[in-house]
């Protein structure tokens, strides 16, 4: 039963793959709800649909964790490090959901990815993780902040003699569409997250060779997705659509447009698996100072950031003592 380990490491990734989906249904969903714009169960269905859609946009988010992360060598010993690099990357999205902060699943994952390979001395390609993972991982909040408060910025003006009343209604309905494309940029970006690891897998197990990824890995990440995604993360989308500031339809759509836009970017364009947490919560940030710095609660908006900078160590701890117990099996 040599295919046994790999299937269980796969398990694993699915596993992974349903937290992902619950741990950030807030990321698409969470302005749309807190300004009525929908309700909460339809926005999860609709937040499902479309992450099941976007997971087919591309592959070049998972060609980068397959093959651009780490180097595990073939055989047991590299079914381990995977295995343990999900192991702690469900764990902390457990934690930080828990606590209802809107950590990233994609560093998390990556975080184990690099923790788990270090604990078992082999590779971690830092010049992929340096150019793919660190400089977006900076660079997406700021352009997330400045293109929100840019797009508020226009929308104000836009409509700065127009009835507020009916600005809010027709804003309402534009949030379908905002909320619809921002699930679908997470799609594309956390799915392919989950087949990119699953390859990795079957890679090292001596299941595949290449990078391309099999039709069923495909489906099966959509699906699972998907499924975690209907199933909500309500903590989260509290601390989204409530702590962070108070929204209005205009600034839900403001922000949910962004967001979704430097998702596409950075997918399609650069290949690199940026956090849509990180992505929508600075987007927000932006949108929000336009009323006045003020207006955004910087003392929730901190232990966020917080949360985001111990992510990638946090994550590496939990894989790297993963990866000491799980040698032993």
């Amino acid at each position: 039963m040599e295919w046994l380990p790999v299937a269980l490491v796969i398990a694993l990734a699915m596993g992974f793959n349903y937290t992902n989906g619950f741990h950030d249904a807030a990321n698409a969903i969470a302005t749309s709800v807190s300004t009525r714009a929908l309700t909460p169960r339809i926005a999860l269905v609709m937040a499902a649909a479309f992450n099941l859609l976007g997971a087919f946009l591309g592959e070049g988010v998972a060609k980068t964790v397959g093959s651009d992360i780490i180097d595990p060598p073939a055989g047991h010993q590299g079914l381990i490090i995977v295995a343990a690099s999900l192991v702690g990357a469900i764990g902390w999205n457990l934690l930080t959901w828990w606590y209802g902060l809107p950590s990233s699943s994609s560093h998390a994952l990556i975080g184990g990815m690099a923790g788990a390979s270090l604990a078992a001395g082999t590779a971690v390609i830092w010049s992929g993780i340096f150019w793919k993972i660190i400089v977006p991982m900076i660079v997406s909040p700021v352009v997330g902040i400045i293109l929100g408060f840019l797009a508020m910025t226009v929308i104000l003006w836009l409509f700065r003699r127009a009835q507020p009343g009916r600005v809010s209604r027709g804003f309402r309905i534009a949030q379908t569409a905002s909320a619809a494309a921002m699930a679908l940029g997470h799609g594309l970006q956390d799915a392919a997250k989950t087949m990119g690891i699953v390859v990795l897998a079957l890679t090292v197990g001596g299941y595949h060779e290449g990078s391309t990824i099999p039709w069923w890995v495909k489906v099966s990440s959509a699906l699972v997705i998907s499924a975690g995604t209907y199933s909500g993360g309500w903590r989260i989308m509290r601390t989204l659509g409530r702590k962070i500031i108070h929204l209005d339809p205009p600034q839900g759509f403001a922000a949910e447009s962004t967001a979704a836009a430097v998702l596409y970017v950075a997918g399609l364009t650069f290949h690199a698996p940026i956090s849509t947490t990180h992505t929508i919560t600075s987007s927000i940030m932006g949108v929000g100072a336009t009323k006045r710095l003020s207006a955004v609660r910087w003392g929730v908006a901190g232990n966020i950031v917080a949360a985001w900078v111990v992510t990638f160590p946090g994550a590496g701890i939990v894989a790297a003592f993963a990866y000491l117990i799980l040698q032993f099996f």
